[in-house]
């Protein structure tokens, strides 16, 4: 990457919390942030945001007459959003780009005036606009004021980091000389749901932790969800906002044996990993954030694909869909969020159930992963 590229913001809206101090403070808890919830006829275990954050967000809807249609993905963005251009000192007058993706877009929503439309026969007259993938972004440039493009896209949760790459690739290009890009996601519904148990993924574990991300012997899959939005502001050159430096990018995507299939040892992860580490020493990565969705083969393939490049000295390796479950395309950000913050206070936040290796030196490198159905994989190495 022949032009640094900083992050001089990142912000989110989780289970964690909205605010860094407490979104750091949560992190050094080994406690989950899972409720069960009745989800049509069965309850599941989730992680919805905290009560802070829910009504930050009740807050924002009452704010503007046009919000109160809005579905909570794009007001999960929004919310992010003005938080960390606040944080970068972006004013109104400068022109950045946006790059808001989400994987499953407006789902409330959309479950509401689909439901409506099958009782009534009619749907009101918000409901295609409200409902596309593109107004998450779209209405995140309303609130804002910005000048610049904006880009929704769903690949599916490997979509914020592939809205980090698509950032970057315009600010190299010279077309842009910022970009707040990331993702976001609210499918804490009943059809969602449905679905993930449709696929026999979802967790039935009612011990201490429902979510085993990365427990590597574990007989069942244990995959949670989320919900949330995280975003970064991207500026090419460090500034005196810099928080972390993006070394290196690498992606890549492999043959599809079927529709959510992903080879045994995750050769997509290991393409995507060289890639992103081609101008490093693998010495010198100290830490790794898996994707580790909670599932059986999706934690083990990516574990085998990191032994694959780093053999037998493999960095601390962590995740943090334990806690937060798993936020589909908000979830790669969120990990960059973690990344930082173990960057910034220098402390590895591990794993309470998993293996671990304990931190010996200070953390200068850290990679993140994350992928989606099909093999869409993205590696991203940050530094301070």
């Amino acid at each position: 990457m022949p032009k640094t590229i900083s992050i001089t913001a990142i912000a989110s809206i989780s289970a964690l919390g909205n605010n860094q101090v407490a979104i750091w403070n949560n992190y050094q808890s080994n406690d989950h942030c899972f409720e069960t919830i009745s989800f049509g006829t069965q309850n599941a275990f989730v992680a919805p945001m905290d009560s802070t954050s829910k009504l930050e967000i009740e807050a924002l809807k009452n704010s503007d007459q046009k919000y109160k249609s809005l579905d909570n993905s794009v007001l999960f963005a929004i919310t992010a959003s003005r938080k960390a251009i606040e944080k970068a000192g972006w004013q109104k007058s400068d022109t950045f780009g946006i790059n808001i993706g989400s994987s499953r877009g407006a789902t409330e929503l959309f479950e509401k005036h689909h439901l409506d439309f099958i009782q009534s026969g009619k749907v009101e007259t918000l409901a295609s606009p409200t409902t596309t993938l593109g107004n998450i972004s779209s209405w995140v440039s309303h609130d804002l004021q910005s000048q610049g493009p904006e880009i929704s896209h769903s690949i599916t949760c490997s979509t914020a980091l592939h809205a980090l790459l698509n950032g970057i690739a315009w600010l190299k290009s010279g077309m842009a000389d910022k970009f707040l890009v990331g993702g976001s996601e609210a499918p804490l519904t009943n059809f969602t749901i449905a679905q993930m148990r449709a696929l026999k993924i979802y967790s039935k574990n009612n011990d201490e932790f429902p979510c085993r991300a990365m427990d590597l012997n574990k007989k069942q899959n244990s995959l949670v969800l989320g919900e949330g939005a995280a975003v970064c502001c991207l500026e090419i050159g460090r500034t005196n906002k810099t928080i972390a430096v993006v070394e290196g990018i690498g992606y890549a995507t492999e043959i599809l044996e079927h529709n959510v299939s992903v080879s045994a040892e995750a050769t997509c992860f290991q393409k995507s990993m060289k890639m992103a580490l081609e101008n490093t020493n693998l010495s010198d990565v100290d830490a790794i954030i898996m994707h580790a969705p909670g599932t059986i083969k999706g934690d083990l393939t990516e574990y085998k694909a990191i032994q694959k490049i780093f053999g037998k000295n493999l960095p601390l390796l962590t995740t943090n869909k334990w806690k937060i479950g798993h936020t589909f395309g908000a979830s790669g950000m969120l990990s960059i969020e973690m990344a930082v913050l173990m960057l910034q206070n220098q402390m590895f936040i591990g794993v309470p159930f998993a293996e671990a290796k304990t931190q010996k030196k200070s953390l200068k490198k850290i990679l993140v992963n994350a992928v989606g159905f099909g093999g869409n994989a993205v590696s991203v190495l940050l530094s301070l």
